[in-house]
């Protein structure tokens, strides 16, 4: 991360509240960058970019990066209300196929109880081959489920809370299933915050399941 200025949109929430000195300008050090960044596909294909709120800022570095490779680019853009929605316009330059969802239906299409369905209808209607969201656990995970009903390897950033940044306060585990059926925990900071969307065990996130490797040690 370069030291740099770095403008706050909205003081949403108490840890932006402490960015906001009294007396600016205030140095800050940080460390950065954490964890792993999305993957790029091995070849061009059609990628469908999902961001909540703003969440969905590292998506379109992401979609100028895959833009770059060869790949087409989609975005769904959603938010409680069209006020909070996060680089439209932005999304906008890259591609036409933008669309918007709104928990109230404020702008676009209303999100309403059914987001698998709406995220299903767009990666069909693209023919997408990717799905990568940032976005809250109830809604990458419902997109994450009809990526994988349809196919679609997905990539998603999981949000949690980074206490320390280098993985010795174990403060933002989550469960994962590996590639041999056990699940474990793994650290947001370090072996993500992006992880195989179907990897992760959504319904068991903020909790330690009893099947998790070593819980009894942990319990």
């Amino acid at each position: 991360m370069l030291r740099r200025a770095a403008p706050i949109l909205r003081a949403d929430g108490e840890d932006l509240d402490l960015l906001l000195p009294a007396d600016p300008p205030a140095v800050l050090d940080l460390i950065a960058p954490l964890g792993t960044p999305y993957p790029q596909p091995d070849t061009p294909g059609c990628a469908l970019l999902l961001g909540e709120d703003t969440a969905a800022g590292p998506l379109l570095a992401l979609a100028e990066q895959l833009l770059a490779g060869g790949s087409q680019v989609a975005f769904v853009l959603a938010a409680p209300t069209a006020g909070r929605l996060y680089g439209v316009d932005a999304a906008r330059e890259l591609t036409a196929d933008v669309l918007l969802l709104t928990a109230d239906g404020s702008a676009g299409l209303p999100l309403g109880e059914d987001p698998a369905a709406l995220v299903d209808q767009a990666l069909r209607a693209l023919d997408a081959d990717l799905l990568y969201t940032a976005a809250s656990p109830g809604l990458s995970a419902a997109a994450v489920g009809a990526a994988t009903l349809r196919g679609v390897r997905s990539w998603t950033a999981v949000g949690a809370e980074l206490p320390c940044g280098t993985g010795l306060c174990l403060g933002c585990v989550l469960p994962v299933r590996d590639a041999d059926g056990v699940s474990r925990l793994v650290r947001a900071c370090t072996e993500g915050p992006v992880f195989d969307g179907a990897r992760v065990r959504w319904g068991g996130l903020g909790t330690v399941p009893a099947d998790v490797e070593g819980a009894g040690v942990i319990a």
